[in-house]
């Protein structure tokens, strides 16, 4: 079952709320009297819309996954045909929607591979699922888009971000190993507004609308995909990808380590398990770590399926701003924070990489002191064994 885009026409409910205190930062160029609680709907509509359209590519695909539709790049990490197609259509999406804007895309993706000799067919392919993606809007003047076209949407990406203007960040499948395996994904898109993130979509087709701790087997497909959005000064709503109301979520106020339970990456690749099951015994943590792809974890954590997310990559990998921002915002405006692994505050106002001390850290406001010194034991007992 393909979603529908009912979703792009529901009704955002406006319920302002404080924004979360974090500690002062240089980068935090913007106070709250600037924001206009109006300021960003539309381009929140916008981003609906892109990731909307981008996550229905990325059901097609996954849904009949061919071996040809999946390559490496440099770096031995998969990419796929649903990437290349999912950032193109976002891309294309946000330009056109917002034309009046200058446009600026910080993502993961290019076009390189896709230029070079013998990927013709693969190329073809992507422009078919861009085309047949965006047919169905029956709003674009431009359609249909030549491979050079799909090209170029793609490589609208380039920008590198930082602390000037505004710039869009997307990941367009963050989490494509679990893709890969029919898990969890997201296509995950955010607005940083003079770096700082201001708006964030976070479309998890995936992800069940009922808290991942009452899924059952008998889930129907129904039940599947959610929507999260927020808007800085405007709380975090969830709504379903075929076109349920929005609704406010919150985070869970669990005060007590000892009842909290966490999530972390699925993979072992990208963070360290070892550290977190020690931080999680120093807390009295009894039940087991949930394990997904994705920043699916922010959406389950800003719903209150679990109380804490940890985050801690190996040495010398340098994290993304586009695996963080639109989750980081989703997870704040439910009233959660979401810190390195000292308490310092996210900053993506920088370019594309985040200066982190260890890791990432998110929960809610009452359980974040406890855990911040867990995790500081943990990495002291870590460092004094090696």
């Amino acid at each position: 079952m393909y979603i529908t885009l009912s979703c792009l026409r529901a009704t955002t409910i406006v319920v302002p709320t404080l924004i979360p205190k974090t500690k002062t930062s240089t980068f935090s160029l913007i106070t709250s009297s600037s924001l206009s609680m109006s300021t960003y709907h539309k381009e929140l509509a916008a981003a609906k819309k892109a990731a909307c359209l981008a996550a229905r590519l990325c059901q097609k695909v996954q849904k009949s996954l061919l071996q040809s539709d999946v390559q490496a790049k440099l770096d031995k990490s998969p990419v796929t045909v649903a990437d290349y197609g999912s950032q193109a259509v976002v891309s294309f999406v946000l330009e056109h929607e917002l034309s009046a804007e200058p446009f600026s895309l910080v993502a993961e993706e290019d076009s390189g591979d896709l230029r070079k000799d013998g990927s013709q067919e693969t190329l073809d392919r992507i422009t078919m699922l861009v085309n047949d993606t965006l047919a169905n809007e029956n709003a674009y003047s431009a359609l249909p888009l030549s491979a050079e076209n799909v090209l170029t949407a793609i490589d609208k990406g380039i920008s590198e971000g930082g602390p000037v203007g505004r710039h869009w960040v997307l990941d367009p499948i963050d989490g494509t190993k679990g893709f890969l395996r029919g898990d969890q994904y997201a296509i995950a898109l955010a607005l940083l507004d003079r770096g700082r993130v201001v708006l964030g979509v976070l479309a998890c087709p995936n992800l069940s609308l009922a808290s991942i701790g009452m899924q059952t087997q008998q889930s129907s497909a129904s039940q599947i995909g959610c929507l999260f959005s927020a808007v800085i000064g405007e709380g975090t709503f969830m709504q379903s990808l075929d076109g349920s109301s929005p609704v406010k979520v919150n985070v869970s106020a669990i005060e007590n380590p000892e009842e909290a339970s966490f999530f972390e990456s699925f993979e072992a690749a990208h963070s360290l398990h070892d550290l977190t099951s020690s931080i999680a015994k120093k807390l009295g943590v009894k039940a087991p770590p949930v394990r997904i792809d994705s920043q699916a974890k922010y959406g389950a954590l800003s719903r209150g399926d679990g109380a804490i997310y940890l985050r801690f990559p190996h040495a010398g990998y340098r994290e993304k701003i586009w695996d963080h921002a639109a989750g980081s915002i989703v997870v704040t405006e439910a009233g959660g924070l979401v810190t390195d692994a000292a308490g310092n505050p996210l900053d993506f106002s920088k370019g594309k990489y985040l200066d982190l001390y260890h890791g990432i850290v998110a929960t809610n406001q009452k359980l974040m002191p406890s855990l911040l010194k867990a995790i500081q034991e943990s990495i002291d007992e870590k460092a004094s064994s090696l």
